[in-house]
């Protein structure tokens, strides 16, 4: 079956449709890892996008559910050039079958490299899959939120709080391989049913969308930030400079994939980092917030990292938990749980 990807300023990419769901709608963007995919369809952070995988051939080495970020899904759809058609042996399932089997359409012998051009000059837009009439209201594109319940995970001493906006499974993993205690609790639990966890720590979480949806719990958030360690990873990281008074920016097309470059601003380290990303910290509005610049992104100078100077606060952009190449990265939640057992609390309100 043929089928398309047509974007919200009418230009159509035309496909080989795979899968029995005919159509689905969501802000494209694309990905310029070589492997990897399948960490990225299942990682909240892309809940409700297109996803482009820019490396040529995808689905190669299959997809084995333990190598999943979430128990779903997350992106409504997939475009590939070209996608391993054959059945795997072993425990592996080919992706396409994975794919029907959570009734998420893709598209493959699509010009990927004149599509990614087209995001790259246009900017990140609402996009429709289709096989036959795109519905008039295709392009309104819908907020996705985080749907959590309470969880836990390790049987370590030290606990730690991960406040979820959209959580992947591996900074959970984590924190638990640093001998942590790991409760996983909503983005809007209350403080009061915080306290009782009785926790040493907090790690705010990646996930998907403009962190300005967030607002109205931006003073809860703050309040936990100068009481306890915190650690803020990619919308987390932008959620911690909201709430001391910063701003963000949407980029023009992100930074996805396993290969951005970012420096040490202490050290003048440079180091291979895994992103995903449409939102940037403004570096010009972090002045009066008491955050410092940690990492830098060396292609494009925006914030990749900060670090408090009253608090025990640490935050990054892009994602230590899934190191591109050597461990590197590993070193952030060494350096936060250090911080979490030597750190006494602080009682006062900022």
């Amino acid at each position: 079956m043929k089928g398309s990807i047509t974007l919200a300023n009418g230009t159509s990419f035309a496909g080989d449709w795979l899968g029995d769901h005919q159509y689905c709608s969501g802000e494209v963007v694309f990905y310029t890892g070589m492997t990897g995919y399948e960490q990225v369809l299942t990682d909240p952070s892309y809940q409700g996008q297109i996803v482009v995988f820019s490396y040529p051939f995808i689905g190669n080495y299959g997809f084995k559910p333990e190598s999943m970020e979430s128990a779903l899904i997350q992106v409504s759809g997939v475009i590939m050039a070209e996608c391993y058609p054959f059945q795997l042996e072993g425990e592996r399932l080919s992706l396409t079958e994975y794919l029907n089997h959570h009734h998420i359409p893709a598209l493959t012998n699509v010009d990927t490299r004149a599509l990614i051009q087209q995001i790259r000059e246009k900017g990140s837009v609402p996009a429709v899959m289709h096989t036959s009439t795109i519905p008039s209201d295709s392009f309104q594109l819908q907020e996705c939120w985080p749907q959590t319940a309470l969880e836990k995970f390790g049987t370590g001493k030290t606990h730690i709080v991960l406040i979820d906006f959209g959580y992947k499974k591996s900074i959970a993993d984590s924190l638990v391989a640093q001998g942590c205690t790991v409760t996983v609790v909503p983005y809007n639990y209350e403080t009061d049913e915080i306290e009782k966890l009785n926790p040493d720590g907090f790690v705010f979480s990646n996930g998907a969308g403009d962190p300005m949806r967030f607002s109205k719990y931006f003073h809860r958030y703050k309040n936990i930030a100068v009481r306890y360690p915190v650690l803020g990873i990619c919308l987390g990281h932008q959620i911690l400079a909201l709430a001391f008074g910063g701003e963000t920016m949407k980029l023009k097309f992100g930074h996805r994939g396993a290969n951005h470059p970012v420096m040490n601003m202490k050290t003048g380290k440079v180091s291979m980092s895994s992103q995903n990303h449409s939102y940037v910290v403004k570096k010009e509005s972090l002045h009066s917030t008491g955050f410092n610049i940690w990492f830098e992104n060396v292609n494009d100078k925006s914030v990749e990292g900060l670090w408090h100077s009253q608090y025990a606060i640490l935050s990054v952009q892009f994602h230590p938990e899934a190191a591109p190449g050597p461990q590197e990265h590993a070193q952030i939640f060494q350096d936060f749980i250090q911080t979490v057992k030597h750190k006494e609390k602080v009682r006062s309100y900022a």
